[in-house]
């Protein structure tokens, strides 16, 4: 298994999901985004994802869009992102995930990206703006290197589509809790549920929703069917509004929900 698939797995052993916690690098400063990211690790994160601020965000929602463009008015450059997962994989034992739009891939090749990820002992790609069949390439430079790639599955996805993703995702499959961009919501779309059971049936081990989750109790209904909840908008917004304490306290806070029924991976 990869570190990733291992994190969850160490998550179920101990009678939880796994909490995935997402962060922007750069933000509101490169150190100070390390610290943070070092902070989810430290009080209950069990795989970090980082985003590197990008230009055209069409997935972020408000809170993220203005955390990458501070970010970006920084200064923030691709050799930054690289730099942070050495600092913070040289502190924690927790992989850490890279969050990314494609077009900053290609620009920067694909190959190379894959070989500086790796020397940085970065874990792997999530990538919300490609699908398998138009990722040949990464799918190549991931299996070279041992990297995982998550693919998106979305409600609206069909069948052939949830096939493809299953048999192309490595770590987990990224589980769409709801169309639309990233936020938190006061209700998770039923179709979160009925779309892991659909990935199960696929064949799916491993199945992590997104978007949407910002509450313990959220993560606790997650918990009973998937294997992780990944949270963003709300770490964000804490790290935005009292830094990196209060990132803490909200991480703790976020993690106790991950303590619920395990779900049945045999249905």
């Amino acid at each position: 298994m990869s570190r990733v698939e291992q994190a969850i797995q160490r998550a179920q052993d101990a009678g939880r999901s796994a909490f995935v916690g997402y962060l922007p690098v750069g933000f509101p400063d490169l150190q100070t985004s390390i610290q943070a990211a070092i902070a989810l690790a430290e009080n209950g994160v069990d795989i970090i994802e980082l985003g590197p601020p990008y230009s055209d965000p069409v997935m972020d929602g408000a809170i993220i869009q203005e955390a990458t463009t501070t970010a970006l008015a920084a200064g923030f450059r691709m050799a930054d992102l690289f730099t942070a997962i050495r600092a913070i994989t040289a502190a924690t034992d927790v992989p850490v995930l890279v969050m990314t739009y494609w077009n900053p891939v290609m620009q920067y090749g694909v190959d190379r990206y894959a070989d500086d990820l790796l020397a940085a002992d970065g874990a792997g790609l999530i990538t919300p703006d490609i699908t398998p069949d138009a990722a040949g390439e990464w799918i190549a430079a991931s299996e070279r290197t041992g990297l995982d790639r998550v693919f998106l599955a979305a409600p609206t996805s069909s069948d052939e589509r949830l096939e493809l993703v299953v048999k192309s995702s490595t770590g987990f499959v990224y589980t769409v809790s709801t169309m639309g961009i990233t936020g938190e919501r006061a209700e998770l779309d039923r179709a979160a549920r009925t779309l892991v059971g659909r990935l199960r049936a696929h064949g799916a081990h491993r199945a992590c929703v997104g978007i949407g989750i910002s509450t313990a109790e959220q993560i606790a209904g997650v918990s009973e069917y998937a294997d992780g909840a990944i949270v963003g908008t709300a770490l964000v917004r804490a790290l935005r509004d009292g830094g990196v304490p209060a990132l803490a306290e909200v991480t703790r806070s976020l993690a106790a929900g991950t303590s619920s029924a395990r779900p049945d991976t045999e249905n």
